[in-house]
């Protein structure tokens, strides 16, 4: 008596079964579909670390900062969480200085090239919260915290260096008398060296608008120009201003 049959024998069987080669074939799409996204991730990840978080995007945003409202493109905002219309506290900015523009195909070196401090220059513009700008404040307390020994400084600026007993030790003030205006005022932390220098060396504030505080920094070694970047910096900002 033959014995039953229970299907083809092993040898007869087919290599490749349907279910087999459905799941080959779901598994190479799958591979593709993956390694399109994982291109097209790693070009758009390209273009993000190469353009380190700058924009060349011109789109104007209006900020509302207290009483006074700007009109600023988002190529002069220096970073992303602050380039939308808002209502916000401060609104940080970066310039390239002389020009004074912001990120694009013709300033991307300058804003890339660490090696060049003096190609920037930085903004930070918030409602005010003092009464008075740095000019202001040098009569009653920057002079209470300044050695009595001056020395020259580039461009007709007078250096004075800060007492060593008060929390301003190390630091050192310029400052130049002007014909019909408050006296400049400028505060730095200067480098043992002038190839030590950084894109904020020097800081100033401002009064302009409303009630409007700009704060700008700029590298020691652009001292002796320090009369052409505290008209551009107001004349800037002015006309950004909404009428």
């Amino acid at each position: 008596m033959n014995a039953p049959t229970s299907g083809p024998e092993p040898e007869f069987s087919p290599l490749l079964s349907p279910h087999f080669v459905y799941k080959v074939t779901a598994v190479v799409i799958l591979l593709a579909a993956l390694t399109t996204i994982v291109s097209f991730s790693g070009h758009r990840l390209g273009e993000k670390l190469v353009l380190a978080g700058h924009t060349s995007s011109q789109e104007i945003y209006d900020i509302f900062i207290g009483q006074d409202h700007l009109r600023l493109p988002a190529n002069i905002i220096r970073f992303e969480s602050q380039r939308a219309t808002s209502i916000a506290e401060r609104i940080d900015l970066y310039l390239t200085w002389p020009t004074l523009e912001g990120y694009g195909e013709n300033t991307r070196d300058l804003f890339n090239d660490i090696n060049r401090p003096e190609s920037l220059i930085f903004l930070q513009l918030s409602q005010s919260t003092m009464s008075q700008d740095m000019s202001g404040r040098l009569a009653p307390i920057y002079r209470q915290i300044l050695s009595e020994e001056a020395q020259p400084g580039p461009a007709g600026l007078v250096r004075h260096d800060a007492k060593s007993d008060t929390s301003y030790a190390g630091e050192v003030f310029f400052t130049a008398d002007r014909a019909g205006q408050p006296p400049y005022v400028l505060r730095c932390t200067l480098p043992a060296d002038i190839e030590g220098a950084t894109s904020a060396d020097c800081q100033r504030d401002v009064h302009v608008g409303k009630d409007l505080t700009v704060l700008y920094r700029f590298s020691s070694k652009l001292l002796p120009q320090w009369r052409m970047i505290d008209n551009s910096v107001e004349t800037f900002v002015r006309s950004r201003l909404a009428p």
